[in-house]
C-alpha cells in the first residue's frame, strides 16, 4: 500500500530530516515508528499525507507517486487518510459531536448523515454518551479518543498517528491504542509513531529511525 524508495528530505546543505529511506507497508498492517525526538518520524508521516514533499526519492501510495501529484489532487488523497496528532486541535466552541461531524460536513455530507456517522464513530471509541460534552470538560485521553473518532469518521483506508499517547497516563494510553487496534482489526492500515517502550515491545512490526535513517531491517 505504501512504498518509500530512497527518500530524502533535506532542509539545508548539511541538515537531513530523512536520508535515503526505503521500506514498504502492506495493506492492513499495523506498523510503529520508533526513534528519539528529531529522528524523522513526524516528517515521514507528513510525507505520506503530502504535507511535506521529499527532496529526492519517491513516496507511493497504492502505486501512485504522491510526491509528484498536483496540489489540486491532494484533498482527494487526504479523504482516504485519518490524521491523528499529539495536539488534538479540537474546536473548543462546540461539542465533541460537532467536532467529529465537521470533516463530513466539509466533504458535503448532509447534517443528518454527518450526525449519524459521527455518533457511530464516538461509539467506537467509547464516548457516545459524551457526545454533547465540550472538549475542555474531557480528560487528555478522552480528547485524544475524540480526535481518533474525527480521524475515522470518513472511513479512511489509512490512519497516521503521530505520538497519539504522549503525555497520557498508562490507562488512557492503552485505551487510545486499543481504539487504533480495533480499526486495524477490520482492515484499516495504521502507522503510529511512538516513544512508548511498553507499546513498542508488544508491536508486531517496528520501523526504527535515528537521525533520519533506518536502523536495521524495515
Amino acid at each position: 500500500m505504501i512504498e518509500f524508495r530512497n527518500v530524502s528530505k533535506q532542509y539545508s546543505t548539511d541538515t537531513y530530516a530523512l536520508h535515503d529511506v526505503s521500506f514498504t507497508v502492506a495493506k492492513g498492517e499495523l506498523v510503529f515508528l520508533a526513534g528519539p525526538s528529531g529522528a524523522g518520524k513526524s516528517t515521514l508521516l507528513k510525507m505520506i499525507a503530502a504535507i511535506e514533499r521529499p527532496s529526492s526519492g519517491q513516496v507511493l501510495i497504492n502505486g501512485t507517486d504522491i510526491s509528484r501529484i498536483r496540489p489540486a489532487a491532494i484533498p482527494s488523497l487526504r479523504r482516504n487518510l485519518g490524521l491523528i496528532f499529539q495536539q488534538q486541535r479540537l474546536l473548543t466552541d462546540r461539542s465533541i459531536l460537532a467536532n467529529v461531524m465537521l470533516p463530513l460536513l466539509v466533504a458535503g455530507a448532509s447534517h443528518k448523515e454527518a450526525e449519524t456517522r459521527a455518533r457511530a464513530a464516538l461509539e467506537k471509541v467509547g464516548l457516545d454518551e459524551r457526545a454533547d460534552a465540550q472538549p475542555l470538560s474531557l480528560s487528555g485521553g478522552e480528547q485524544q479518543r475524540v480526535s481518533i473518532a474525527r480521524a475515522i469518521v470518513n472511513r479512511p483506508q489509512l490512519i497516521l498517528a503521530d505520538e497519539p499517547t504522549a503525555n497520557l497516563d498508562r490507562a488512557s494510553a492503552n485505551r487510545v491504542l486499543d481504539a487504533l487496534k480495533a480499526f486495524n482489526s477490520v482492515g484499516v492500515t495504521c502507522i503510529i509513531s511512538s516513544h512508548d517502550e511498553q507499546m513498542l515491545d508488544a508491536a508486531a512490526r517496528v520501523i526504527h529511525l535515528n537521525h533520519g535513517q533506518l536502523e536495521g531491517a524495515a
